[in-house]
């Protein structure tokens, strides 16, 4: 039975510090166990989140991240649209090259305006990264996830094919429900392989969401097939989000 843990704080604010500390702990050990801590980020208002007191902590030892994007707009750098943006201006400027430019891991910007082709290349980037596995599908140390009113994550949307990929690492998206419509995402598999996946829920405008992913695991909702075969799958919420959640009991994080 895959291992998931709901944890609800008072305020966003409360979770961006949790988000810290959780951080913090799983850094050091990944870097213990293998010289490298490797994470992905989804877009929307995660970022600013998961780095609001990150990007602050000296405990960390930032130059042992590798940082990749659960999924990404095909668009350029500078778009608006862009979530590799959101994470530049949340985190990586403020560390100021802390993390070396060889360990973030974006699309390339060349390729935007073929997504099938931004696909391929992101998963060759992946594979030089996690080249020494011997799985399958690569192992991150965590992945941050959000979730659309409709249950969607990453860029895997209701009623739409990629969420049924179960070889590839990334696959691309042409006909995206929400805008800009081309896009490329991680895939289901690789969601599960990973060690730790944490769904960032801030706001009681998704809690009817959350509770008919955690406490009714309603199929028809992508985010429901998040189910890690060896790892641990959070969820933090704060009182908003969580207040829907009628058989789940959320606990306090505690380190």
């Amino acid at each position: 039975m895959p291992l998931t843990k709901v944890h609800s704080f008072q305020k966003a604010d409360d979770v961006a510090r949790g988000l810290d500390k959780f951080l913090e702990r799983e850094s050091a050990a990944a870097i213990e166990r293998n010289g490298m801590f490797t994470v992905a980020f989804s877009g929307g208002s995660l970022p600013a989140t998961a780095c609001k007191y990150l990007r602050d902590n000296k405990a960390i030892e930032f130059s042992k991240w590798y940082v990749f994007w659960a999924d990404e707009r095909c668009v350029g750098y500078d778009s608006p649209d862009s979530n590799y943006k959101l994470v530049k201006q949340e985190l990586l400027d403020v560390l100021d090259g802390k993390i070396p430019e060889s360990q973030v891991i974006a699309i390339d910007e060349s390729l935007v305006s073929d997504s099938e082709a931004a696909a391929a290349d992101y998963q060759a980037q992946m594979e030089s990264v996690f080249a020494k596995e011997r799985s399958k599908f690569p192992e991150f140390d965590c992945i941050l996830l959000g979730i659309g009113p409709d249950g969607h994550t990453c860029s895997l949307f209701p009623g739409r094919k990629q969420i049924e990929e179960r070889s590839k690492w990334v696959v691309h998206i042409e006909d995206s429900p929400k805008e800009p419509p081309c896009r490329i995402t991680l895939t289901l598999p690789v969601l599960n392989a990973a060690r730790n996946v944490v769904f960032v829920v801030t706001g009681a405008g998704k809690s009817g969401t959350v509770k008919e992913i955690v406490d009714d695991r309603d199929v028809k909702k992508p985010a429901s097939h998040v189910a890690l075969s060896k790892g641990t799958l959070y969820w933090f919420l704060d009182a908003g989000a969580a207040k829907g959640l009628t058989t789940t009991k959320p606990t306090e994080f505690k380190l």
